[in-house]
């Protein structure tokens, strides 16, 4: 017997695994972006040591956006894509204060 199938994106994948409960929540789901690209971008540029700006200041952010989303998270897959995010950000705020921290160079 022949069924059609439905071909399913990416990003409704994604949305379905953030909006596990049915409903949708764009505020925590844009938390979870922002923390989880500001995490993405906090750890890959901590292993230069010449980005040690972007590197502590996108961790710092990243924790801040992650944190905030944490608190306002509603399902279980926001939250763990937060962790995820918040990891990535504090590997990147803490490598990058290795390197010379949030203002090594620009001021002082």
């Amino acid at each position: 017997m022949a069924q059609a199938v439905r071909q399913r994106s990416l990003l409704s994948h994604v949305t379905s695994v953030l909006n596990s409960d049915g409903k949708a929540h764009p505020v925590e789901n844009t938390f979870v972006a922002a923390t989880v690209l500001l995490g993405a971008v906090a750890f890959v540029t901590s292993f230069f040591p010449g980005l040690h700006l972007i590197a502590s200041w996108a961790g710092l952010a990243g924790i801040v956006t992650g944190m905030w989303g944490q608190m306002i998270s509603a399902t279980t897959g926001e939250r763990f894509l937060l962790i995820i995010g918040l990891g990535a950000s504090a590997v990147g705020l803490y490598l990058g204060m290795a390197h010379g921290g949030l203002f090594g160079g620009v001021i002082g």
